[in-house]
């Protein structure tokens, strides 16, 4: 029998590199609203929480009527966030997606689900996709990640991995097929064991990249991966913002 999950949108006001990113407005919507609406339509959910220790996002999350906590301020991380507002929870995998990842379809979160039902040893799963385009493979705010013959993640990187030796590649040439992949923001968890990750000392890796599920790594704990052929839109900067606009009016036409 299929998982029911509650997915959690963590979302703080203030970023180095965009601050007010959750309120930010996308054709009318706030940026928030967005990535909550686009997953309301899962098969695979039981409930949609935004977590958020901010009174303007809380304010503006009660405005279109999505549903919405107060968390504690001073939390490491978003995944923090989402251990402290899940504890009491019946669903036993707990979905933590970005508050600036907006999903293409929101069969993104059931193939994640998928990955906690069809084995009740995974622990956290996650999904990976193809990259093709190169300018991808070189920019920081793409994470990178590699798994192991048995799709469980070897290592998660903001640098281009696995890095080929005998070769160059630059923004006009054709990357090989099936050679990189980038993470999505996007994470499953058991309830127990967010609650057990949210305890764990920050790790020296997590520090050096800036990537929490490295500290699952570092603990000895293994991480699922799921390719997925649907694409999500990551907010990082204002740039992205103007980029996703036009995608969204192309899409409408």
């Amino acid at each position: 029998m299929a998982a029911k999950a509650a997915v959690i949108i963590p979302a703080r006001y203030g970023s180095t590199r965009f601050p007010g990113k959750p309120l930010v407005i996308l054709n009318s919507r706030p940026l928030i609203q967005w990535v909550y609406e686009g997953i309301n339509k899962s098969k695979s959910v039981s409930r949609v929480v935004i977590a958020t220790d901010d009174e303007r996002i809380y304010s503006a999350v009660l405005g279109f009527s999505g549903d919405v906590v107060k968390t504690s301020s001073g939390l490491r991380t978003g995944s923090d966030r989402c251990a402290e507002v899940s504890k009491d929870f019946e669903e036993d995998v707990i979905v933590n997606l970005q508050a600036d990842e907006i999903l293409k379809g929101p069969e993104m979160i059931d193939e994640l689900v998928q990955i906690m039902s069809e084995d009740p040893s995974v622990l956290m799963g996650t999904l990976k996709k193809e990259i093709i385009l190169p300018e991808e493979l070189w920019d920081r705010n793409v994470v990178k990640v590699v798994s192991d013959k048995d799709d469980y993640a070897i290592y998660f990187s903001r640098s281009p991995i696995p890095y080929v030796r005998d070769r160059v590649f630059n923004n006009e040439e054709r990357l090989p097929h099936k050679t990189f992949y980038k993470h999505l923001g996007i994470y499953a968890y058991r309830r127990d064991f967010l609650q057990l990750f949210s305890k764990l000392p920050a790790s020296k890796l997590e520090d050096l990249e800036k990537l929490e599920q490295l500290r699952v790594l570092e603990a000895g704990f293994k991480i699922k991966i799921k390719e997925t052929g649907y694409e999500s839109y990551r907010i990082d900067t204002p740039e992205d913002l103007i980029n996703l606009e036009k995608v969204l009016c192309y899409d409408n036409r």
